[in-house]
């Protein structure tokens, strides 16, 4: 079986360190209400980011969570999704849980995008619990094929 080549994205690596960093020092030098509650971030949710020809797309699993139970912003370069899933004592009470394994509260996650992207063209939609960001590249960013001429 011939081995898969992995495509090369400089970017891969930043991401990864982005969002590593963002979450060790989250709200540190941060803009002024950029993050609405001091909560601590309880959990992260597991996010695919692919690039194509035309976009990055950001795929993140938010099982059980609402349109309205998520906040994306873009400031500065920096994607950031943030929201809470929700446990209240009324659901404790209500139902005799053996195992709670799904964690609750608050999560943030963070990534710096790269300039080759439109951030004000950013589409976002939810389905079957997984947010579907678009972030177009911007036209000149695009592959595009270039003719040889010969002679």
């Amino acid at each position: 079986m011939p081995r898969q080549l992995q495509q090369y994205s400089p970017f891969r690596d930043v991401f990864n360190l982005s969002d590593e960093l963002g979450r060790l020092f989250w709200g540190i030098g941060q803009v002024p209400g950029e993050r609405d509650t001091e909560q601590p971030v309880a959990w992260s949710p597991a996010v695919d980011v692919v690039e194509d020809n035309e976009a990055l797309r950001v795929h993140a699993e938010l099982p059980g969570l609402k349109r309205e139970d998520v906040k994306i912003r873009v400031h500065d370069g920096v994607l950031t999704l943030q929201g809470e899933r929700k446990f209240s004592d009324e659901q404790r009470k209500k139902n005799n849980y053996y195992r709670l394994e799904r964690s609750y509260g608050f999560f943030a996650r963070t990534f710096t995008l790269p300039k080759s992207v439109d951030t004000e063209k950013i589409q976002a939609k939810m389905k079957d619990g997984i947010l579907e960001l678009t972030i177009p590249k911007k036209p000149e960013a695009q592959a595009r094929e270039v003719n040889v001429e010969i002679g």
